[in-house]
């Protein structure tokens, strides 16, 4: 069942038609509508780990951002205040 929650066919019940191994991860080949064929994450059906439900907090968001300014300041060659 794919479960990514913004896949166009998240609940849809898939056939595996086979698994496919790669260096970023196990990969399922499926047959939608005896037609076409979907290529999934493992991550993205139910095989997979089952998503958390905790959201990021407002103070983590915030941490966050500042995590990638730093990162981007650092890449553009400015410097930030604190620094």
């Amino acid at each position: 069942m794919v479960t990514h929650p913004f896949h166009p066919l998240c609940g849809r019940d898939l056939p595996v038609l086979f698994e496919r191994r790669t260096r970023r991860g196990l990969w399922f080949v499926c047959e939608v509508d005896g037609k076409q064929r979907a290529t999934l994450r493992q991550e993205w059906t139910d095989r997979g780990a089952p998503a958390g439900d905790q959201r990021l907090s407002a103070d983590g968001l915030t941490a966050l951002r500042e995590v990638v300014d730093a990162v981007a300041g650092r890449r553009s060659g400015t410097t930030q205040v604190g620094e």
